[in-house]
């Protein structure tokens, strides 16, 4: 298809210094925000995003060095289109419903816009989100995988004005701060973001001044235009074909079963199409991801972002790139479910949302990408009393953040790479003056990284000891404690997650994936996460450069010499010994290495058990999904199947029997043609 035509009148000297001002814009609102916030998570962690957006509310501009790099691509409309009685100067409007125009994607996420005008013609739009630390719901922080519907997740507000003219709605602001558990730190984020959109404003109107408000609408159009152009010459230096990949979350809620997301990607030309039919049904924990069925929600997309901009650095970050991309979320699953399903626990089934594509294009173009990232970013919450004051504390701690995968070029990155790179961590000095706890480790796990020429990188490791009675920690986004980050290429998987309480004393207890649990005075918490896994076989990795890994701690030397073939005596290499080792070693060649735990997963639950399951769930009203797919697994287990093939129909014929209100399902002709049947009705366009 060919790119979208615009007045292009604008010449490219003047696009560029348009395209620099607008960043230079988006980066002031950043620093803005930054600079005035309130509670750690956005002044520290800086969760938060801002930008420039055309009049119908697709991003044209997004800075590049502070905040979330999650929504170069986000389009504001359908909330814009929301707010009732129009826009008028001064305006501010906001909302957290994730129901609502699909904007907010669970109800800490706060957004706001504003409109920009020009002698009464509206122009362009000012936005961006804070991600607040609670907003009030059954838990504190507002998310855990526990909750079940989105009334348990706080309280949530539609596209409405906050600001009307310039007057503030102080009754909307007073029910918003009655319902919060810390409601200062919200109105100062509240606070710090109205200030980002009034220096966004600011900055437009000076561009107006520059540049006149028709080369500047034009140079809008044209940016857009230009990173749609930039996109499409990208794919089409990717090889036309339908590749098809799946990976695991390990739970589908709390001690749950896996969830499995399965996408196919079809090149063809300058287009894509990214099909997640296959992928598992609407679940009744919150790792559910509200997208609407948007066949361009920037939700479905921050992968392709990150592959994008690493197959071209000099691209353009706005919209203009999701324009050559189409996803097919069918309704009533994992990546598109209706009302009122809870979400909050989004960003975990977004991050293996990511794996999912670096994987999938990683089919397409080997050569060219890398392994998995650590994909689970522990997000740690305490809620406690502070004895010097008798106050009581809620506040996020540092996130822990796993390994970048190994890189065609190099090592992945240790503690913080890759897709999770942006959440900056906080000095552990900040943490201990703010919240009564006291650290006693924060830095590298050893042996985490996957195996490879090209290493993955390291896990981060946090150990803290509390003080308080009754302090309640929420350790969201919880996950890869069972399925590993994987290698590729013949690089190895990545060590897993995992979370202890009271490490190495007769009362330690293993945590995994618990993501909320009380601590009593004294308990030690510690979490790691996982590392990246491995890029290429790691008996190609110069025997130097594992004896460097193993002189900085980020290798062990069993590790060294089981994994390696490198043999190291006295910090020195054994040439003789490693060349013995290295010759008598079994190559891998597997295009990607799971690890254990998978591999013996999908010996019973195999592609074409799988294809079975969707077809049943996929014929099934919505809210029989879930809980069909959780009787089939136990029906499998009860069957005790064990490393061999499952047997759905049978399964499901079993739960029928012991269920017999569950509807029938017709499953005549084979698995495939089922499914394929059911993806042509489903399909978003």
């Amino acid at each position: 298809m060919a790119e979208q035509a615009s007045d292009r009148s604008i010449d490219k000297v003047t696009l560029q210094v348009l395209a620099n001002h607008c960043r230079a814009a988006a980066e002031n609102m950043a620093y803005t925000l930054y600079r005035t916030a309130h509670s750690t998570f956005v002044k520290e962690t800086e969760d938060f995003t801002v930008m420039l957006m055309d009049p119908a509310g697709l991003t044209v501009a997004v800075p590049m060095d502070l905040g979330a790099t999650w929504y170069p691509g986000i389009d504001y409309g359908r909330a814009i289109a929301l707010v009732e009685g129009g826009y008028k100067e001064g305006d501010i409007a906001f909302t957290n419903d994730p129901y609502s125009g699909f904007l907010a994607t669970h109800a800490p996420d706060l957004h706001c816009w504003k409109p920009i005008f020009h002698e009464g013609e509206l122009v362009a739009f000012a936005g961006g989100h804070i991600h607040n630390t609670d907003m009030g719901g059954a838990v504190p922080a507002s998310l855990s995988r526990s909750l079940t519907e989105i009334h348990q997740e706080g309280i949530r507000f539609p596209p409405i004005k906050l600001y009307d003219q310039g007057v503030l709605d102080e009754r909307l602001l007073s029910i918003m701060m009655l319902n919060v558990r810390k409601p200062a730190q919200n109105l100062g984020d509240l606070q710090a973001l109205v200030g980002a959109l009034n220096t966004g404003e600011r900055k437009v109107q000076a561009m107006l001044k520059k540049f006149g408000v028709g080369t500047f609408r034009r140079g809008l159009a044209a940016l857009l235009d230009y990173a749609e152009h930039q996109a499409r010459e990208i794919l089409r230096g990717i090889p036309d074909g339908e590749y098809r990949f799946a990976d695991f979350a390990d739970e589908d809620g709390v001690e749950g079963n896996p969830c499995r997301l399965v996408v196919t990607l079809r090149i063809a030309g300058d287009e894509a199409v990214l099909d997640f039919t296959g992928s598992d049904p609407q679940l009744t924990s919150s790792l559910n991801v509200p997208t609407g069925g948007n066949p361009r929600h920037t939700l479905l997309l921050v992968g392709v972002y990150y592959v994008l901009y690493t197959l071209n650095p000099q691209l353009v970050l706005n919209a203009g790139l999701t324009r050559c991309f189409t996803c097919i979320v069918p309704e009533g699953t994992v990546l598109n479910p209706v009302f009122p399903a809870a979400v909050g626990m989004r960003s975990l089934t977004c991050a293996r949302l990511r794996s999912l594509l670096f994987g999938v294009f990683g089919l397409a173009i080997p050569d060219r990408m890398p392994a998995a990232p650590a994909g689970s970013s522990s997000i740690v919450n305490i809620m406690t009393t502070d004895d010097r004051t008798n106050r009581t504390v809620i506040a996020a701690l540092n996130p822990i953040v796993g390994g970048g995968g190994g890189m065609p070029h190099r090592d992945g990155t240790n503690g913080s790479g890759a897709d999770a790179a942006y959440l900056k961590n906080t000095p552990i000095e900040i943490n201990e003056v703010e919240v009564p706890v006291q650290f006693l480790r924060y830095g590298l796990e050893r042996d985490s990284g996957g195996a490879g020429r090209w290493r993955g990188g390291l896990a981060t490791a946090m150990e803290f000891r509390v003080f308080a009675a009754n302090t309640r920690i929420t350790v969201r986004n919880r996950d890869r404690t069972r399925f590993r980050p994987w290698g590729i290429l013949g690089g190895g998987p990545a060590e897993p997650s995992n979370l202890v309480l009271n490490p190495r004393t007769p009362r330690q207890r293993m945590l995994g994936n618990t993501d909320i649990f009380v601590a009593e005075p004294g308990d030690v918490i510690h979490i790691h996460s996982p590392g990246g896994g491995g890029r290429g076989s790691p008996l190609d990795r110069e025997a130097d450069r594992v004896l460097t890994d193993v002189e900085r701690g980020y290798v062990s030397l069993e590790a060294a010499e089981r994994l390696y073939g490198v043999v190291i005596e006295d910090g020195k290499i054994d040439a003789a010994a490693t060349r013995a080792a290295r010759d008598g070693a079994e190559r891998p060649q597997d295009h990607f290495k799971f690890g254990p735990e998978r591999e013996a997963y999908e010996l019973i639950w195999t592609a074409a058990q799988y294809g079975i399951l969707t077809a049943i769930l996929a014929a099934l009203p919505v809210h029989w999904r879930f809980f069909v797919k959780t009787k089939i697994f136990e029906a499998v287990r009860d069957a005790g199947v064990s490393g061999e093939e499952a047997d759905v129909r049978q399964a499901f014929a079993t739960v029928r029997a012991n269920f017999p209100q569950v509807p029938a399902v017709d499953l005549a002709g084979d698995s495939t043609s089922s499914i394929g049947s059911l993806s042509s009705q489903t399909r978003v366009t």
